[in-house]
C-alpha cells in the first residue's frame, strides 16, 4: 500500500514527515563506552572518594607504623610508590572521563536534534489549528448571515402577534361575541 501524500490547504499540517523518534532504538554494542561512562560515574561519588581515601589512610599507616619488614613504601622517600599508584589511577582516570564525556555530548546532541524536529511539528500542527479555527469562524460569519437569531426571532414573532391584535381590534362589529 503506498502512503498518500498530504493535501495542500487545510487538510494536513505542515511540515509532516517521517522523524528519528519513529524509530526503535538500537542496543549500544560499545561495551569500552559503557564502561568508561560506569567509571565516570563511579569516580563521581562519595562512595568513592571514601574508599580511596581510606586506602591511602591505610597505605600510609601501614608503612609508617606497621612492622618494618612488611613495609614496602618508604616514609623517607615520601611514599613513593603511594605517589605512582595515585598518579597511574588519575592518568587513566581523566581520559576515561573525557571519553564518557563525549558520549554524552553526542547523546545530548542528539536529544537536542530530537527536541527540535518535535518543536517543529509542534508549530507545524499548531499553525494547521490556528488555520483551521480561521476557518470555522469564517465559516461561522457567513452562516450567521443566514441563521437567525433567538433574539431576531422573538423581535418577529413580537411584531406579527402586535399586527394581529392591531387588526383584530381594527375590525368593526368583530367584538368577542358570546352566543
Amino acid at each position: 500500500m503506498m502512503a498518500r501524500a498530504p493535501k495542500s490547504g487545510f487538510e494536513a499540517p505542515r511540515g509532516r514527515r517521517a522523524s528519528v523518534l519513529s524509530r526503535t532504538p538500537q542496543p549500544s554494542r560499545d561495551r569500552f563506552g559503557r564502561f568508561t561512562e560506569w567509571i565516570a560515574r563511579a569516580m563521581g561519588t562519595p562512595v568513592f572518594l571514601l574508599i580511596l581515601s581510606l586506602f591511602c589512610v591505610a597505605w600510609i599507616t601501614w608503612n609508617t607504623i606497621g612492622p618494618e619488614s612488611l613495609r614496602f613504601d618508604d616514609a623517607a622517600l615520601g611514599y613513593t610508590a603511594l605517589t605512582l599508584v595515585l598518579s597511574l589511577q588519575a592518568s587513566y582516570a581523566a581520559p576515561l572521563i573525557l571519553l564518557a564525556q563525549n558520549r554524552q555530548d553526542d547523546r545530548d546532541r542528539v536529544q537536542i536534534e530530537q527536541d527540535r524536529q518535535r518543536a517543529e511539528r509542534n508549530l507545524a500542527d499548531t499553525e494547521y489549528l490556528a488555520r483551521e479555527v480561521v476557518a470555522l469562524r469564517m465559516a461561522l460569519t457567513d452562516m450567521q448571515s443566514e441563521v437567525v437569531s433567538r433574539d431576531v426571532l422573538r423581535q418577529e414573532l413580537r411584531s406579527l402577534l402586535d399586527r394581529l391584535d392591531e387588526r383584530d381590534h381594527d375590525r368593526p362589529g368583530d367584538e368577542h361575541s358570546t352566543s
